[in-house]
């Protein structure tokens, strides 16, 4: 399977705003459920945001509104637009992706994961 690739990490004041991408096959960006995780610091992974093959969406409660998850088809890229960052958003930031039925925010569907991009957002 191919793994996907993220970039787009950095370092943000709070408040500013960073966008990610994730690279993956055609057939990955048209035919997989797909979401970005996030390890911080000394804590466990957590799921920041799943998108299924309809479009549909899942984000954690704390990034709803200031995170926008999204497809570029043509790119064969899942994009994460962060905005309003806060020192509490640092971590590695992953992106996994599966084809499994169903799409719900459960690490232990995603088979594919790939390396992670750091973000760091200081105060």
């Amino acid at each position: 399977q191919w793994q996907p690739e993220e970039s787009g990490g950095g370092s943000v004041q709070a408040g500013g705003s960073l966008r990610l991408s994730c690279a993956v096959t055609t057939y990955a960006i048209n035919y997989s459920c797909m979401g970005w995780f996030r390890q911080a610091p000394e804590k466990e992974r957590e799921g920041v945001v799943i998108m299924g093959v309809d479009g549909s969406t899942e984000y954690a409660d704390s990034v709803k509104g200031r995170f926008t998850v999204s497809r570029d088809n043509a790119k064969n890229t899942l994009l994460l637009q962060m905005n309003s960052l806060k020192p509490e958003d640092t971590g590695m930031y992953y992106c996994a992706y599966h084809y499994s039925r169903g799409c719900q925010m459960v690490q232990l569907d995603f088979p594919n994961w790939g390396q992670g991009t750091q973000v760091t957002v200081f105060s």
